[in-house]
C-alpha cells in the first residue's frame, strides 16, 4: 500500500520558501486525483489554507524575524505524491474530512 506525500509550504512577505511535507496513510486506496480535488475543494483559493484547522504544523522560514506586519499564518499547498515513506498516525482520509 502506497502512502500520501503531502508538500507545502510557507511563503513569507519577502517571498523566501520554507518547505515541509506529512506523509498519511492510505488504508482506503484513495486515488492522486481524488485526493487532490477533495484537498482543493477545502482550500483558501485553492492553494491556501490555515495549518491550525487541517492540524498540521504550521511552517515558518526560521532563518527571518516573523513580521506581524507583514507575515501571515497561512500555508500554501504545493501537491501530493504516492510514497513508501513511513507515515504519520493519521490518514489521508482524516485530513480531508477534517
Amino acid at each position: 500500500m502506497k502512502n500520501i506525500k503531502f508538500n507545502y509550504l510557507y511563503r513569507d512577505a519577502g517571498n523566501y520558501k520554507t518547505y515541509g511535507f506529512i506523509i498519511f496513510k492510505n488504508p482506503e486506496k484513495l486515488s492522486l486525483p481524488f485526493i487532490e480535488k477533495e484537498i482543493r475543494k477545502r482550500l483558501i483559493d485553492s492553494e491556501f489554507f490555515e495549518p491550525s484547522k487541517f492540524k498540521i504544523p504550521h511552517l515558518v522560514n526560521k532563518d527571518f524575524v516573523y513580521n506581524n506586519d507583514l507575515d501571515h499564518s497561512w500555508n500554501e499547498f504545493e501537491s501530493i505524491e504516492e510514497t513508501d515513506e513511513n507515515p504519520s498516525s493519521r490518514s489521508i482520509n482524516e485530513l480531508i474530512t477534517t
